[in-house]
């Protein structure tokens, strides 16, 4: 991230951890903030998805979520106890437009750049995601990101919120896993808007990367010397035997979930093995839109949990089907395998070259609990992020240029369709009563942070 705007500690590269390398968590708007018909917020497409029956695990909303709308000034001093260098959080498009487009709710710019100024005087870095999964309803009753006009208008979100908290913010990320939005938000309908039509995979994702791409362009004009990237999630996918037709599978599924965004990224094409798989219209991809998408970026963000052993289903290698897991499980399901993330981070370094790679995202679901005393004890935790640290510590000494570390999440918080089941927070949320506990694992990454890595195997 732009070396003007980060402000840190000189430590020791002898950790085996870059100096100025980035210790923080990572949030998303709707997941947290709540107050979701306050201070002239529009509605947005989760607002609107949660309140249909059926669409989450434990029939709860994010309406209150964390409180962190009216909690923000605590949240940043417990960021600042728990020795943060950096902090990633989303902005909520409705918030800022509430029809998407026009008219700017100054109510929600000032939130925003109260919680900038806020992680600056308390020497944190902000890193901000523009797209956390939560369009404006206006928008989607528009057609969403079906419709071409909605990358434009996230190119003209993107500008204003520029133009209002550039100069103070040091790092952009303009989409959010795309795949997810892509699948469980149009195929299976398991995240919002909720459609099931898998002839939208090719419209939708061609008009978020290319949203991505115009955005690029509106940051660079508002904020030429601020860092932009992208978060995209990455499993570690292997074949589930050695037989060639599985090797096969597991590289068309590679291909659907990750080459299909990789590719026009870094290449400026779509993967020639996947295009025959995705439906794209005849008139889809006009002129000058793959170039756009292929603007340089600064760095690439990698959200990493799991991995995704792969068999060839009837249909053949391009019929990947996904094993069930075995081994460590999280309460999500995932299998826990730290090495994948290593292989992950190699793999994109060496088909790729971006600049710098920013773990945007890694960490676990575990069903903690509050002791007699008040305490949360998630050894587990504990060595699920150790493991992990381990992991980006080697890549690092193989030469992959990666540059911090953001652990999901700050906060036990809405759990998109999970509802409040899962806990993934390094600090526990008493829901009733919005108290902040941390966890164990918060002490020991405080400890982390503030030795850059120094004693990561304590």
């Amino acid at each position: 991230m732009n070396d003007t705007n980060v402000h840190l500690q000189d430590s020791a590269s002898e950790t085996g951890f870059p100096s100025g390398f980035l210790w923080g968590t990572a949030t998303a708007a709707y997941q947290i903030e709540g107050a979701a018909r306050e201070g002239g917020k529009g509605e947005s497409i989760w607002d609107r998805f949660v309140h249909a029956p059926g669409t989450i695990a434990d029939g709860s909303t994010g309406d209150i979520a964390c409180d962190h709308y009216h909690r923000w000034s605590d949240d940043l001093d417990l960021m600042a106890r728990l020795s943060h260098s950096a902090y990633r959080f989303s902005i909520a498009w409705s918030r800022v437009l509430p029809d998407g487009k026009g008219h700017i709710n100054e109510t929600g710019m000032d939130f925003y750049e109260q919680l900038v100024d806020g992680l600056l005087a308390r020497g944190i870095v902000p890193c901000v995601t523009l797209y956390h999964w939560d369009l404006p309803q206006a928008l989607q009753d528009r057609g969403g990101w079906e419709n071409r006009d909605t990358a434009s208008y996230f190119a003209d979100f993107a500008q204003a919120v520029a133009r209002r908290l550039g100069d103070r913010v040091s790092a952009w990320i303009t989409h959010n896993e795309p795949h997810i939005i892509v699948y469980h938000g149009y195929v299976d309908g398991t995240k919002a808007p909720g459609l099931r039509n898998p002839a939208l995979v090719g419209p939708i994702s061609h008009h978020l990367l290319l949203s991505h791409g115009l955005a690029c362009q509106a940051l660079r004009a508002e904020t030429p010397h601020t860092d932009i990237g992208m978060a995209l999630n990455f499993a570690a996918i292997e074949p589930a035997t050695d037989r060639e037709a599985d090797a096969e599978a597991a590289r068309t599924l590679d291909g659907l979930w990750h080459r299909w965004f990789t590719d026009p990224l870094f290449t400026g094409a779509y993967p020639e093995d996947i295009v025959p798989l995705i439906a794209q219209p005849p008139d889809l991809i006009r002129s000058g839109d793959l170039e756009t998408i292929a603007a340089p970026l600064d760095f690439l963000g990698v959200n990493y949990y799991t991995r995704a052993l792969v068999r060839a289903g009837k249909g053949g290698p391009t019929d990947p089907r996904i094993v069930p897991p075995s081994g460590p499980l999280t309460t999500m399901g995932w299998e826990i395998y730290p090495e994948g993330l290593r292989a992950t981070l190699t793999r994109l370094h060496r088909d790729y070259q971006p600049k710098y790679l920013y773990i945007t995202e890694n960490g676990v679901a575990f069903p903690d609990t509050l002791t007699g005393d008040g305490e949360v004890h998630d050894a587990a935790r504990t060595r699920y992020l150790r493991e992990h640290f381990l992991a980006t510590r080697q890549a690092i000494a193989e030469g992959m240029p990666v540059r911090g570390f953001f652990v999901w999440s700050l906060l036990d918080n809405f759990e998109w369709s999970y509802g409040f089941g899962q806990r993934f927070g390094i600090v526990y949320t008493d829901y009733p009563t919005q108290r902040r506990i941390p966890k164990d694992s918060a002490t020991w990454l405080a400890r982390v942070a503030a030795t850059n890595g120094g004693t990561v195997e304590e």
